[in-house]
């Protein structure tokens, strides 16, 4: 049993997408690593990228909450067990602050809520002033059970703008972090940074405005407590987790959409890259195939022959094996490009499509009872299958309980689907 009491904790909020939070949650992070700190990072929501970001700058894996594939307690036992040895935990929203599956249901708002976390607010400002009063007053009282802190503001014209910004929050009580002014080169560079993202001109720029312009180190003031938990996480209710020899694809963009927490999970843990090793299967119970885009690595995959031939032995043998989303598309027969079919493994008797032509976005929860258990999980993808959308054994709902069209296969000892299952918590 271990204990977190306060610890030093944060949550990035905004009231829109697009206002710049992603920017400034990372900037702190990684002015906060750079200033000593051990910054343990979390990221709102089903999100793969944004903690591939965190881990970049914070050396240390990112953890995903999540109220609709998570309980409640289930989100507050991986803060308290992933911020017990850190300095400040930080913790970056998603969307807008009250932007849920359902009105409010599953959003940044009900996670603060959960964890009774300060927010931080950042607000983009370039084409107002007192009108932000209203604004923040809307924010501040709409929602009795969650606190927000302050406000950072973002792309502000000039000091004397900020001056009638800071007047804003001295009138509503509420404290004023500071502001970023307006940068077009930070703008653009949020979007398309890398994993390198510590390393490069944009990142240094925006560190040192943030170190010029805002309070970073009242922020490391603000406290939450962590609670109490006994031991480490609670078992995964599918699998035997602790029994279980599982070998992982993993690799950085065709097989890397994996939550830490599933990995941590299994004490007997290799890992294999597809793009390049033949594994072995010797004494492997689970053999676990996550997302990725296989789709832009396809020549590798196509050839290493050796590998999809061993995974197509192991599932025909009656191995067990889970398969999301990119990892499904390589158990199937093909992938379509504009450029041609490219062979994979042939578990699966269908082919996916990535040309532009067919592109269309999949997006949103999943749920789905297969063999009396309930799992939940997420779909984001734009490759389709190949002609008309294949049988599920099962009915997939999205997160308001309505039917969808997301198939999930059962063949032999194989489990897959487009949706990625979150195996941390059973409902």
């Amino acid at each position: 049993m271990y204990f977190c009491s306060m610890k030093s904790a944060f949550l990035i909020a905004a009231p829109t997408s697009g206002s710049g939070k992603t920017t400034i949650a990372r900037g702190l992070m990684a002015l906060l690593t750079e200033k000593g700190y051990e910054v343990q990072p979390f990221k709102c929501g089903p999100d793969y990228i944004d903690t591939k970001f965190h881990e970049a700058v914070c050396h240390r894996p990112s953890i995903n909450l999540d109220t609709f594939m998570a309980t409640p307690e289930h989100v507050r036992e991986l803060f308290a067990h992933y911020g017990t040895d850190a300095d400040v935990c930080i913790v970056e929203g998603m969307m807008g602050l009250f932007d849920g599956y359902d009105r409010d249901k599953g959003s940044t708002a009900e996670i603060a809520s959960v964890l009774d976390i300060p927010i931080i607010l950042v607000v983009d400002a370039h084409s107002a002033a007192y009108s932000m009063a209203a604004l923040l007053s809307g924010f501040i009282h709409f929602r009795e059970d969650i606190r927000i802190a302050g406000v950072i503001f973002n792309k502000v014209g000039s000091p004397k703008h900020f001056q009638m910004l800071q007047q804003v929050c001295d009138d509503l009580g509420i404290r004023c972090f500071g502001y970023l002014p307006k940068n077009p080169a930070l703008e653009q560079g949020s979007r398309y940074l890398g994993l390198d993202f510590s390393q490069t001109t944009e990142a240094g720029q925006l560190m040192e405005l943030l170190e010029s312009h805002v309070d970073w180190k009242a922020m490391t003031v603000l406290k939450v407590s962590c609670g109490e938990t006994d031991g480490f996480l609670p078992r995964n209710r599918w699998f035997p987790a602790e029994k279980l020899f599982v070998l992982t694809a993993r690799n950085e963009e065709s097989f890397s959409f994996l939550y830490q927490e599933a990995l941590d999970r299994f004490p007997h843990l290799r890992f294999f890259d597809p793009e390049r090793d033949v594994p072995s299967f010797d004494g492997i119970d689970l053999l676990y195939l996550p997302g990725g885009y296989p789709e832009k690595h396809l020549d590798a995959l196509v050839g290493n022959e050796a590998c999809r031939m061993a995974i197509k032995a192991f599932a025909e043998r009656g191995g067990q094996v889970v398969a999301e989303c990119g990892g499904m598309m390589y158990l199937c027969q093909r992938i379509v490009t504009d450029d041609g079919a490219y062979p994979m493994c042939g578990v699966l008797p269908y082919s996916i499509t990535a040309r532009k032509a067919n592109r269309r976005l999949s997006l949103g929860y999943r749920r789905f009872v297969l063999d009396g258990k309930e799992y939940r999980g997420h779909e984001f993808h734009y490759t389709q299958f190949w002609g008309e959308t294949p049988t599920s054994v099962v009915q997939v709902y999205n997160a308001k309980g309505e039917p969808v069209d997301t198939p999930v296969f059962r063949q032999k000892g194989v489990m897959a689907s487009y949706a990625h299952v979150y195996f941390g918590v059973g409902f």
